[in-house]
């Protein structure tokens, strides 16, 4: 999820929770009525921190990592992932996986009878009410609306009968869209079932049922809030907002009505071993109240976790060594770490980071030589070991090594570092230019001293083959606003996979789902899109395996992506932190997690 992503833009967190380089205005709103969260002696509270900004608590809106983790707590979809198997989908808002015919085109989904959305002044008397079909129809016809400019409308772009046409239909209703229009493939059979219509058969499209932008919200709250409904988000988390003032804290407080759900009582043996099985059984959630800091620089996050306020944390650049010791290949805890009650929790993560360029603009868009040639410029590896500590593996595409179809033996000749090869290349870029090269512009997402690192990296490989360039550094709202206008020449970015499917990767370059969409770089290939629309309605197996690497190699050859690395994520936890781990593919995941408040106390005295 960058998105578009989200992954998005922090090359230096942890994948769910610290995606995007902060910052942010001063002041914020939140949801207070009845939101509980008093601060009792009893109270269970979780500290954590952000390095970036949530820009958004719309799941229609959200497109990045660090707004998913917080939002993923206060809003549900109808499935989600096992915490403890992963890839594994779960009822969540539904009562039961699906139903369906046999050619998997028509869904048919129970929901549950114990899901309430939030206490909200929205509501009569203050009172959430409780979840129906129709709620889900309501929040997919707001995804389709134009007019609310959802980046996310990729995900159900073609895939539902007359959902397209309805989409259409908004395009001329303005304000005035009759949400109660009837969409053939989208329906409330009753106020506890779904019945969803496929265009073709579409083996991923139980994925899109447990992602965010498709989470139930209530009508009387985006109408009560209006454009302000980004700033009180209503759902049936398990967690309400308590308080969000931008830029330094945000605070969630358990929901109190929240429906019977249970922590898991399987998992893998890996997970037995941990000790992620003591509560199995138990009624979630555990915590009553979270605390997340907003911290952009390294040093100010690390000497918190270090003083025990955060309950854990990713390892900034320059704080690695104090934490690790071996190596990336043989990471072991510091004694230093150790003696704090400190473990570490490493993940290979399923995203790539890269560099993307604008092919709508004029100079590097249309300049296939300028574009390999800044590609063969940067030494991945150097790039790895000086600004990732090592950790991270060279991307040569964009599948990730997490992903099946991840090819090994993908002809990538412009991943290598060769700057003799990129200034032969640079000569053509001139020619097809017609003359000198103006400065060029990389935008970086983040003003802090590591990220203007990343940025100085980059600029002296490509002055070293003989380019000019140019580095902008904003705040992460301000940065992807900036991709999302397609006002940016070159920018950093990334992509941590919503699903396991190649599907999720693939449709980053498809054309129609330019920006604001997931293909900020606005690539169009009419060969590309038609294998893209063949992949989506083929089932997985080694032909769609095939096609999926053949449209890779396509996006290799073309460059609209100068593909960085393959992040491996590192986690601290103090150990009065309980049931951590580092998901891949679910957000929301507080809800599992547990503090020894004692424990802390006794350690650092809060």
């Amino acid at each position: 999820m960058l998105r578009p992503t989200i992954l998005t833009a922090l090359l230096l967190t942890l994948p769910l929770l610290l995606n995007g380089c902060g910052g942010g205005d001063s002041g914020g709103s939140a949801n207070t009525a009845n939101a509980g969260g008093s601060g009792g002696s009893d109270e269970m509270v979780r500290y954590t921190a952000s390095r970036s900004q949530v820009r958004h608590m719309d799941p229609i809106q959200i497109s990045d990592v660090t707004s998913a983790a917080v939002a993923g707590n206060i809003f549900d979809t109808l499935y989600q992932y096992h915490y403890l198997k992963t890839g594994e989908l779960i009822p969540s808002l539904a009562a039961e996986m699906p139903q369906t015919n046999e050619d998997r085109t028509v869904y048919t989904i129970k929901l549950r009878d114990d899901v309430y959305f939030h206490d909200d002044p929205a509501f009569p008397n203050g009172e959430g009410r409780k979840l129906v079909a129709g709620d889900i129809v309501y929040s997919w016809k707001r995804l389709a609306d134009v007019n609310n400019a959802a980046g996310n409308w990729s995900f159900l772009d073609g895939r539902i009968k007359g959902l397209d046409e309805f989409r259409e239909y908004t395009k001329d209703a303005g304000d005035e869209v009759d949400y109660s229009r009837t969409v053939e493939g989208l329906q409330a059979v009753d106020d506890h079932t779904l019945r969803i219509e496929l265009t073709e058969a579409s083996p991923q499209f139980r994925y899109v049922l447990a992602h965010l932008p498709t989470a139930a919200v209530p009508r009387e709250a985006v109408e009560h809030y209006g454009e302000e409904f980004i700033n009180h988000p209503v759902g049936t988390g398990a967690y309400m907002l308590k308080e969000w003032r931008r830029g330094s804290k945000i605070t969630l407080v358990k929901n109190p009505d929240y429906r019977d759900e249970r922590y898991p009582s399987e998992g893998p043996q890996e997970a037995k071993e941990a000790g992620l099985l003591a509560d199995a059984g138990k009624k979630l959630p555990f915590i009553d109240r979270i605390e997340i800091s907003i911290i952009e620089e390294g040093q100010p996050y690390w000497l918190t976790f270090m003083d025990g306020k955060i309950d854990s944390a990713s390892i900034p650049k320059d704080s690695f060594d104090q934490a690790i010791s071996g190596g990336v290949q043989n990471a072991e805890l510091s004694p230093q770490m150790k003696e704090k009650g400190v473990s570490l929790h490493t993940i290979r993560d399923p995203s790539t980071f890269w560099l993307g360029f604008n092919m709508e603009d004029p100079v590097v868009g249309e300049n296939l030589p300028l574009r390999r040639a800044m590609s063969l410029a940067i030494d991945r590896e150097d790039y790895i070991d000086l600004l990732r500590n090592g950790r991270g593996e060279p991307a040569h595409g964009f599948f990730p090594p997490a992903f099946e179809v991840y090819n090994e033996d993908l002809e990538s000749p412009y991943t290598q570092h060769d700057p003799e090869k990129a200034k032969e290349l640079l000569k053509k870029a001139r020619e097809v230019h017609g003359g000198e090269l103006p400065t060029l512009e990389l935008y970086v997402p983040g003003t802090d001293p590591t990220m203007r690192q990343h940025g100085t990296f980059l600029r002296r490989a490509w002055e070293n083959i003989g380019l000019k360039v140019s580095t902008q550094h904003m705040d992460w709202p301000t940065f992807q606003r900036t991709v999302d206008n397609k006002s940016a020449q070159i920018f950093m970015m990334g992509w941590l996979a919503d699903f396991p499917d190649p599907e999720n990767f693939l449709f980053l370059y498809y054309g129609p789902n330019e920006a604001p969409g997931p293909n900020n770089t606005n690539y169009k290939n009419e060969e590309f899109d038609k294998l893209y629309k063949k992949a989506k309605s083929m089932p997985a197996g080694p032909e769609r395996i095939e096609l999926a690497r053949r449209m890779e190699q396509m996006i290799v050859n073309d460059v609209p992506n100068v593909f960085l690395y393959h992040p491996i994520g590192f986690a601290l936890r103090y150990d009065w932190l309980k049931n951590y781990k580092l998901p891949v593919w679910a957000t929301g995941t507080y809800k599992y997690q547990k503090v020894d408040m004692d424990l802390r106390r006794e350690r650092v005295g809060r």
